[in-house]
C-alpha cells in the first residue's frame, strides 16, 4: 500500500511532504497491522503510509497545542490556587488510602517553590500532551475501522438489487465488462457500484477483468457477501453466458431471501426498541413528579449545588437533566429507526439551488418547505419574546410555527408519491401487455398514455410518450433519446420505486436484452417493491401509535399531578402552622413546580413526535408529529391554568 516517496513528495503540499518524511515509516510497524487491514476495506484516495503520516503529524500538533494551553493556564494561575488544588488531591488520595489526613495534608499546609511549580506545570503539560497524542493516533485507527464497517453495511444493503439488475442484463448481448460497467455507473447501488468501479479500473490497468475482480474480492470489507459473489461471477462468466445467467438467477433469489430475513430481524429489533423507548420516556417524567413530591418531606433536595453555570438546586438539576435526557433519547431512537428503514424505502428530497426555485416548489417539496418556512418559525419566536413570553415557551412557539407547515407539505408529497407508485405498478403491467403483443416500447407507452387512466401518473406518462417520439439528435451527437426520456420520467416521478424499476428498464434495453424478458422481470420487481412498501407502511403504523400513546399518557399524568397533587401540597404548606404538620413553605412553589413539569412534558412531546414521525415516513413527518404534540401539550396546560 505504500507509494513511491519521490513521486509522493512531488505531488503533495508542504504539510504532507513534512509529515511523510517524518512519519511514513511508522506505517510499517506491527502496531498498525490492524489499521492496514482496515484500510484495504476503505475507499480512501490517499496511500496508507501517507494517511498514517498525517495522523501522527496531526497528533503532535494537537499535543503541542494542549501542552501549551496547560503551561499558559498554569503560569497564569496564582500560586495559592495551584497549592490548594494539590492539597485537595493529596487529601482525597489519603482518604482513599485510609490514612489519617490530619497530619499536614490540609489546604494551607502545601507550599511550593517556584521551581516546584514549574516542574509540576511541566509534568502536567507532558502528561496531557502524551494523552492527546495517543488519543489522536487511536482515533485515526478507529476511523478506518468505522469506514470499513460503514462500507460493509452499505454493500449488504445494495448487493441484492445490483445482482437482480445483473440478472436482467445477462439476457442481453453485453459482455461481462459492459454488464459490470452499467451497474458501476448506477449511483443507486452505493458501495457495490463503487467496488465494481474499482474492479473495472484495475482491469483497465492490467487488461484483465478477472484480476480486477480478484483484487476487489480480496480487499472488500464484505468478505461474506460481495467477495464470494465476485469470485463465483468470474467463474461462471468463464464457463459461458448460459452458466452466468443460471448463476445470477439463483443468486438473486438467494439474496432476496436473505434480505427478507434481515428485514424480519430488523422488525424484531424495532419491537424491542419501541418497548425500551416507552420506558425511557415515561420514567424521567415520573421521576420529576416524584422528586417534586419528595422535596416537601426531604429538604435536602432543595440544597444548592455548584455547577460551571452557577448555583442550582439538586431538584432543578434533576428536572432539567431529565428533559435533556429525554431529548437525547428521542434523537437517538429516531436515528436508529431511520437506519432500520430499508434503503429502497427511503426518500431523499433536494431543493433547487436558486431561491426562486425553492419558493416555487415550497408547497410540494419538503426540503424547499423547510427553507421557506424557517423565517416563519424565527418570526414566531421573536414575536413571543417581544410580548414577554417565557424563553422556553417562545422557542416552542417558533418550533410549532416552523414544523407543522413543513410536515403538512411532507404528508401531501408522500400521499402523491404513494398514488404515483400505485399507478406505476399498473403502468408497468399495461406496457408489458402491449410489449408481449409485439408492439415497440415507444408505441406501447403511447398507447397506454392515450387509453389508460393512471390518475396521478397521467402527466408523467404523457410527457414520457411525447419524449419517446422525438427523433432529433442534439449537438451532432447521436443521443440515446429513449434513455434520456426514461431518465426524465424517473426524475419527474421522483420515488425510489420509479428509480429502481424504470432504471432497470433503461439499462436492460440499452444492453440489448430481450424486451419480453425485461418486462416479465420488471412486473415481478415492481410487484415485490410495492408489496414491501405497503407492508412496511402497515407495520410502522404500530410504532406511530406507540409514540402518540406515550405522549398523551405523559400529558395526562403530568397535567393531573400538577393540577391536583401539587395544589394539595401547596395548601398543606400554607396551613402547616395550623395543622401542626412540619412542611417547609419554601419547598413548595406551585408556579415553579408546574413550570418544571411542563418543560419535562414538552421534552417528552418532542421525543415522542420524532419517534412517531420517523417511523411513519421520515424526518420531515417527524416535524409534523412533534409540532402537533407540542401544541396539544401547550393547549392542555394553558387550558388548565398550569402555565
Amino acid at each position: 500500500m505504500s507509494s513511491d516517496p519521490s513521486r509522493a513528495e512531488r505531488s503533495l503540499g508542504p504539510f504532507d511532504r513534512a509529515a511523510y518524511a517524518l512519519f511514513a515509516s511508522r506505517a510499517d510497524s506491527r502496531r498498525h497491522e490492524r489499521d492496514r487491514r482496515a484500510y484495504r476495506g476503505t475507499n480512501l484516495a490517499v496511500a496508507f503510509d501517507l494517511y498514517v503520516a498525517r495522523v501522527y503529524a496531526l497528533s503532535l500538533l494537537l499535543a503541542a497545542l494542549a501542552a501549551g494551553g496547560v503551561v499558559a493556564v498554569g503560569s497564569a494561575l496564582p500560586a495559592g490556587v495551584v497549592e490548594s488544588g494539590v492539597a485537595t488531591l493529596l487529601e482525597r488520595a489519603a482518604r482513599i488510602g485510609g490514612r489519617d489526613v490530619g497530619s499536614g495534608v490540609a489546604a494551607d499546609a502545601v507550599s511550593l517553590s517556584g521551581r516546584q511549580l514549574t516542574l509540576l506545570v511541566g509534568t502536567s503539560a507532558l502528561l496531557v500532551a502524551t494523552g492527546v497524542q495517543l488519543a489522536v493516533v487511536y482515533a485515526g485507527g478507529r476511523y478506518l475501522r468505522w469506514l470499513t464497517a460503514a462500507r460493509r453495511a452499505n454493500i449488504g444493503r445494495t448487493l441484492p438489487s445490483a445482482v437482480r439488475y445483473l440478472n436482467v442484463l445477462a439476457s442481453g448481448s453485453d459482455g461481462r465488462r459492459a454488464m459490470l460497467r452499467r451497474v458501476a455507473d448506477t449511483d443507486a447501488y452505493g458501495e457495490t457500484a463503487v467496488a465494481l468501479r474499482k474492479a473495472l479500473n484495475t482491469a483497465a490497468m492490467t487488461g484483465n477483468v478477472d484480476e480486477g475482480l480478484r483484487r476487489v474480492a480480496r480487499d472488500t470489507p464484505a468478505q461474506d457477501s460481495l467477495a464470494p459473489f465476485l469470485l463465483k461471477f468470474r467463474e461462471h462468466a468463464d464457463q459461458g453466458s448460459d452458466s452466468l445467467r443460471e448463476y445470477l438467477s439463483m443468486e438473486s433469489r438467494m439474496l432476496r431471501h436473505q434480505q427478507d430475513r434481515d428485514r424480519q430481524r430488523a422488525e424484531g429489533f424495532l419491537e424491542l426498541l419501541a418497548e425500551l423507548f416507552v420506558v425511557l420516556l415515561v420514567l424521567p417524567a415520573l421521576l420529576v413528579i416524584v422528586l417534586t413530591v419528595m422535596s416537601i418531606i426531604s429538604p435536602g433536595l432543595s440544597a444548592p449545588v455548584r455547577t460551571p453555570l452557577g448555583s442550582v438546586t439538586l431538584r432543578a438539576l434533576a428536572v432539567y437533566g431529565s428533559a435533556g435526557f429525554i431529548l437525547a433519547v428521542g434523537l437517538a431512537t429516531a436515528a436508529l429507526v431511520s437506519r432500520l428503514r430499508p434503503p429502497d424505502q427511503h426518500v431523499v428530497y433536494r431543493r433547487p439551488a436558486s431561491a426562486l426555485g425553492t419558493l416555487r416548489t415550497a408547497t410540494r417539496n419538503p426540503a424547499s418547505a423547510a427553507a421557506a418556512f424557517a423565517p416563519l418559525g424565527i418570526a414566531g419566536f421573536v414575536a413571543s419574546v417581544s410580548l414577554g413570553v417565557d424563553t422556553v415557551v417562545s422557542l416552542l412557539v417558533g418550533y410549532v410555527g416552523f414544523s407543522i407547515p413543513v410536515g403538512l407539505v411532507a404528508v401531501r408529497r408522500a400521499r402523491l408519491d404513494d398514488a404515483k407508485d400505485h399507478e406505476l405498478k399498473d403502468f408497468v403491467h399495461a406496457v408489458s401487455g402491449h410489449v408481449n403483443l409485439g408492439r415497440p416500447f415507444s408505441a406501447a407507452v403511447d398507447h397506454v398514455a392515450r387509453d389508460v387512466d393512471l390518475g396521478a401518473l397521467n402527466p408523467d406518462v404523457a410527457d414520457l410518450a411525447l419524449n419517446l417520439q422525438l427523433t432529433t439528435p442534439t449537438v451532432d451527437v447521436e443521443t440515446d433519446l429513449r434513455t434520456a426520456a426514461l431518465d426524465r420520467f424517473v426524475e419527474r416521478v421522483g420515488t425510489p420505486m420509479a428509480e429502481q424499476t424504470v432504471g432497470l428498464v433503461i439499462g436492460a434495453l440499452d444492453a440489448g436484452s430481450d424486451t419480453a424478458v425485461v418486462f416479465e422481470t420488471l412486473q415481478g420487481e415492481v410487484g415485490r417493491l410495492y408489496h414491501e412498501k405497503r407492508a412496511l407502511r402497515s407495520g410502522m403504523l404500530v410504532y406511530v401509535a406507540v409514540g402518540w400513546t406515550t405522549a398523551l399518557l405523559v400529558i395526562g399524568i403530568s397535567a393531573a399531578t400538577s393540577a391536583n397533587v401539587f395544589a394539595g401540597f401547596d395548601r398543606l404548606a400554607t396551613m402547616s402552622e395550623l395543622s401542626g404538620v412540619a412542611v417547609d413553605p419554601g419547598a413548595v412553589d406551585l408556579a415553579r413546580d408546574q413550570y418544571r413539569v411542563y418543560v419535562t412534558t414538552q421534552a417528552t412531546m418532542l421525543a415522542s413526535g420524532w419517534f412517531a414521525g420517523v417511523a411513519s415516513r421520515g424526518q420531515y413527518e417527524a416535524l409534523l408529529h412533534s409540532g402537533c404534540l407540542v401544541a396539544v401539550c401547550h393547549v392542555v396546560f394553558t387550558g388548565m391554568g398550569l402555565v
